[in-house]
């Protein structure tokens, strides 16, 4: 999933062979420290939500309340909470602040306009990756809390 949206961005947009380490080191280091960066936070808010309504929880698998249905809002609270930080860099990218690739290339002498076109093709490209990232994590991960016998697994998690 990564590695195509980098295929993507060094071939289509660089337009430059895809090895080209100039390229992929730099770009691929930009999108996978996002994407990390983004589970973490995603994964970190669907477990403290989840710890934190645990007795409610409990309650409504009592009840009778499928447990996809209990986690399904914990799952898009913790999507929520893992594209703060890219909507915010995305939100002040330019107006704000210059980001590293962009003031970088200005730097180096590289036009205003390529750089700025860089920037924005390397932010789609995060978010696109972000978004992926994290929707795979939440989504795919959720269901194995779920046992077979429809409980969930409580895992103790430190403070």
């Amino acid at each position: 999933m990564r590695h195509s949206i980098l295929v993507f961005f060094v071939t289509l947009v660089v337009r430059t062979d895809f090895f080209n380490p100039q390229y992929t080191i730099s770009l691929g280091g930009m999108i996978f420290g996002n994407s990390m960066t983004t589970v973490n936070l995603g994964l970190k808010a669907f477990t403290q939500n989840l710890d934190q309504e645990r007795a409610k929880s409990e309650t409504l698998l009592n009840a009778g309340i499928e447990p996809k249905a209990i986690l399904m809002p914990h799952v898009k609270n913790g999507l929520e909470m893992a594209f703060i930080p890219t909507l915010n860099s995305m939100l002040n990218m330019g107006i704000i602040a210059l980001p590293g690739m962009m003031t970088g290339q200005i730097l180096s002498g590289t036009l205003p306009l390529t750089a700025i076109m860089y920037q924005i093709a390397i932010m789609i490209s995060i978010a696109t990756s972000v978004t992926l990232a994290a929707f795979v994590a939440l989504y795919w991960g959720y269901p194995t809390l779920i046992s077979q016998r429809k409980q969930i697994t409580w895992y103790q998690h430190e403070q």
